[in-house]
């Protein structure tokens, strides 16, 4: 029993700890995702440019990595760093991520190698990166 009642102290003790995000903060940054977008935009302006089909089909290589890897830092952000609160006072912000994420995937920059879809794609993580700005200075 006094072992019970030890325990129940001691848990009492123990001071709540909260964090905003899994890691560090200083971790997450739309920054990467902006990269790789700027990175298919200038593939898909060269693939327009330049007719030899060894390069184009190189370029559509690299066009969907580059894609990858912006779906993969822009799910990283919307399931890791953004918490409830925000999507709370950014009511837009799933609709948002849902939106840039398929701008990146099969119907977006990842099947298409018209610049404007890579524009559109920047244009997005614009948007994404002004409101993770905004809960960076809370």
């Amino acid at each position: 029993m006094r072992l019970l009642s030890r325990i129940r102290e001691l848990h009492r003790a123990i001071p709540e700890a909260t964090a905003h995000c899994d890691l560090p903060c200083g971790v997450y940054d739309p920054a990467q995702a902006r990269i790789e977008a700027e990175s298919i935009k200038a593939v898909q302006e060269k693939y327009q440019a330049n007719e030899d089909p060894e390069f184009r089909q190189r370029a559509v290589l690299i066009k969907e990595q580059r894609s990858e890897l912006v779906k993969h830092h822009l799910w990283v952000l919307w399931t890791d760093y953004f918490k409830a609160p925000h999507f709370e006072k950014y009511p837009q912000l799933h609709d948002l991520f849902n939106r840039a994420t398929k701008a990146a995937g099969a119907s977006g920059t990842k099947g298409n190698m018209d610049p404007a879809t890579g524009q559109q794609l920047l244009d997005l993580i614009a948007e994404i990166d002004k409101i993770f700005w905004e809960t960076k200075q809370a």
